[in-house]
């Protein structure tokens, strides 16, 4: 009887060290940015927290981009399980489907007046989530997402001499983002050229592009387009809305334990509002150090930039949802979103707006 008890005991002890063997696993997760961007330091303080909230059981390894597979791969390795899981923007991938721009940066904020923060409401609230976990299927891929990182507005750009007009913004060879809000400025007959972030810089000093967009004022910063360019455009379309995005494996996250699950959930949540938080005051510092310590000028967008791009916007919309099945259930429950939501939304900001903006006035 001992020695079957001694048995026993043994056996448990294995099926312990087997299952905490597992439990402790680092999973590889690939960004398509180098690691000292702020999205990576913001990613990190959500895997930070899962890592806390599941007691260790979730471990991550932050790769920097083409650490594995190659930026464009990343998508395809994290489906296939070449890496663990996978950080970027979800409109990357709208070249495998057109519905993926709507989710990480529909252009012109959809063209009904949609921002980061009603973007958000849409999402958690007016059935935009169980349209992003169909996103996936829509493109035959074994992937788990979450969306992380809402930032918005990004700034139109950087330029080498103000623009006045578009006819003075066509005279550039403009870097954009891939996809469709990228394809929305070659429709309006801009020159535009997408490339990784890491890539614009060195492209600007040889001269390989003349003007560029990346983001917002602490990521422009962070990249040093102030070297270069010292002419910045704050109000831009193209991507009123952008969201970074947390992709795992599905046969990962399917093996995972409820308490795992719900703690990817409750991460996941918890960085979509740490990140609109952070980018505020970090923009805010960045674009003072900006303008007060680099000799950047801030300057105001031309108006025919509005109608151009917006009346292009509205168009690739439309012709994209009379093409794509899926992109219209998706543009169209936006769209229904928008009629209730938006009303309220813009009309309650407009006052605040405006007291910003005289605010501002005051410390030119």
């Amino acid at each position: 009887m001992k020695k079957i008890i001694s048995m026993l005991f043994a056996t448990i002890l294995v099926l312990g060290f087997v299952s905490s063997a597992n439990a402790a696993k680092t999973l590889k997760c690939q960004t398509v940015l180098n690691t000292k961007a702020d999205e990576v330091k913001m990613l990190k303080d959500f895997t930070d927290t899962v890592t806390e909230l599941t007691s260790g059981s979730l471990k991550f390894e932050i790769l920097p981009a083409g650490a594995v597979v190659g930026v464009k791969e990343t998508l395809d390795a994290v489906d296939k399980g070449l890496i663990d899981c996978g950080f970027a923007w979800t409109h990357y991938w709208s070249g495998d489907h057109p519905a993926a721009m709507l989710f990480g940066s529909p252009v012109a904020g959809g063209g009904v007046g949609i921002d980061n923060l009603a973007f958000l409401s849409w999402f958690q609230y007016g059935g935009g989530k169980e349209l992003y976990d169909q996103l996936w299927k829509e493109m035959g891929r074994d992937i788990k997402g979450f969306m992380l990182q809402p930032v918005g507005p990004e700034a139109l750009g950087w330029f080498p001499k103000p623009i006045k007009d578009m006819a003075d913004f066509r005279k550039y060879k403009f870097r954009t983002p891939p996809g469709i809000p990228g394809q929305t400025y070659k429709d309006i007959g801009i020159a535009s050229v997408a490339m990784g972030g890491g890539d614009i810089l060195p492209a600007l000093e040889a001269g390989t592009i003349d003007a560029a967009e990346w983001c917002c004022p602490k990521p422009d910063l962070t990249f040093g387009f102030q070297k270069v360019l010292k002419h910045y455009y704050l109000q831009g379309l193209h991507q009123v809305v952008v969201n970074a995005d947390f992709y795992i494996t599905g046969k990962t996250y399917n093996a995972m334990s409820a308490h795992e699950k719900k703690s990817l959930e409750v991460a996941a949540n918890a960085s979509l509002a740490k990140s609109l938080s952070y980018r505020i005051y970090e923009n805010g510092k960045a674009l003072q150090e900006l303008t007060t310590k680099h000799g950047v000028k801030l300057e105001d967008t031309p108006s025919d930039y509005f109608t151009e791009y917006m009346a292009a916007a509205k168009a690739t919309l439309n012709k994209n949802a009379e093409k794509n099945k899926f992109f219209n259930e998706v543009y169209t429950s936006m769209k229904n979103f928008a009629d209730v939501a938006v009303p309220f939304w813009s009309g309650a900001q407009m006052s605040n707006a405006k007291l910003g903006m005289a605010h501002a006035a005051t410390l030119k």
